[in-house]
């Protein structure tokens, strides 16, 4: 499904192409494969961080864009910018890997009881960081007028300046993220059982909970990097994939990669052909579906917070 998914994306568009001219055309190959490809890899990174969140921190509505993440990388790469680092290829993404792990930090070190996690703390503190850095965001635009658009970019998310380079930031980093999960997901079913019963399985919980936020973290901050803020692809796949395929990470993970590669390739094909010529931010997209789903798992979830 999803490779006849970016075959037939591929296809359609405000320039659309046939079967026979889709190989020949530079147009395609300069900047349609491009935005397909780093779509895919987008959507599957967060919809693995997701999984991945959800099981460290035992909570179902976490997700990079809920805790603040995305939000604490955005920073980073908006900072990048202001400093002329676009200019060197790691620039934005190291800058926003840094914010990306303070925040997770933070968050970490505000929600911790003891070896406890407390719910509704992690998500007042994520709601807080993230409004936070929108109310920072904010000042840093109003200081610097004549970057406003380009700040503008990283916190909506668009695949619009998709290119070959974005593609070859990314993909490394989704690799090896996805691979690391992919190793630890019969231990993400252990931590789902608590860290004491974790510890006395076998399992060095804080060793692995260190290990997998920061490939996750990882991950996140140079999706932000090239494609800016979207949010809540890591709430929706993970949990229609566990519909599906039960609540075993072992299948959770996997699937999630794959799910979410598709679900991100539909959004953002959705948004550059409802209203054409005009193309609309995927993230607007993105949490259309998101947070509906988001408000309707608070309220399933109310006696547990």
């Amino acid at each position: 499904m999803l490779l006849a998914a970016m075959i037939g994306c591929s296809m359609v568009g405000v320039v659309r192409f046939t079967w026979n001219d889709l190989w020949s055309s530079p147009l395609f190959w300069q900047l349609r494969l491009p935005r397909i490809l780093l779509s895919t890899l987008v959507g599957a990174s967060l919809s693995i961080c997701g999984t991945a969140y959800q099981s460290i921190f035992r909570n179902p509505l976490t997700d990079p864009y809920v805790l603040g993440i995305s939000s604490g990388a955005s920073l980073g790469a908006a900072i990048a910018i202001l400093a002329g680092l676009q200019a060197y290829l790691w620039g934005i993404g190291l800058c926003a890997l840094f914010t990306a792990l303070l925040t997770v930090w933070v968050i970490y070190r505000i929600a911790s009881i003891g070896n406890r996690l407390h719910t509704t703390t992690l998500l007042l503190t994520g709601v807080c960081i993230t409004f936070l850095i929108s109310a920072i965001i904010s000042f840093l635009m109003v200081l610097h007028q004549d970057k406003m658009d380009s700040i503008i970019f990283w916190t909506m998310g668009s695949f619009a300046s998709a290119s070959w380079i974005d593609v070859a930031l990314v993909a490394p980093m989704a690799f090896v993220g996805i691979l690391v999960v992919w190793i630890h997901s019969r231990d993400l079913n252990l931590l789902l059982t608590g860290n004491e019963t974790a510890q006395s399985l076998g399992l060095d919980v804080e060793r692995l909970q260190r290990r997998l936020l920061f490939f996750t973290t990882l991950m996140v901050a140079f999706c932000v990097s090239t494609c800016g803020v979207i949010g809540f692809v890591g709430l929706v796949v993970p949990h229609g994939v566990r519909q599906i395929v039960g609540p075993d990470n072992r299948k959770v993970v996997p699937y999630s990669v794959l799910v979410g590669a598709l679900f991100l390739l539909l959004c953002d094909t959705l948004s550059r052909t409802l209203l054409p010529p005009s193309e609309l931010p995927v993230g607007v997209l993105t949490s259309v579906v998101g947070a509906p789903l988001f408000i309707y798992l608070l309220y399933r979830n109310k006696p547990q917070l």
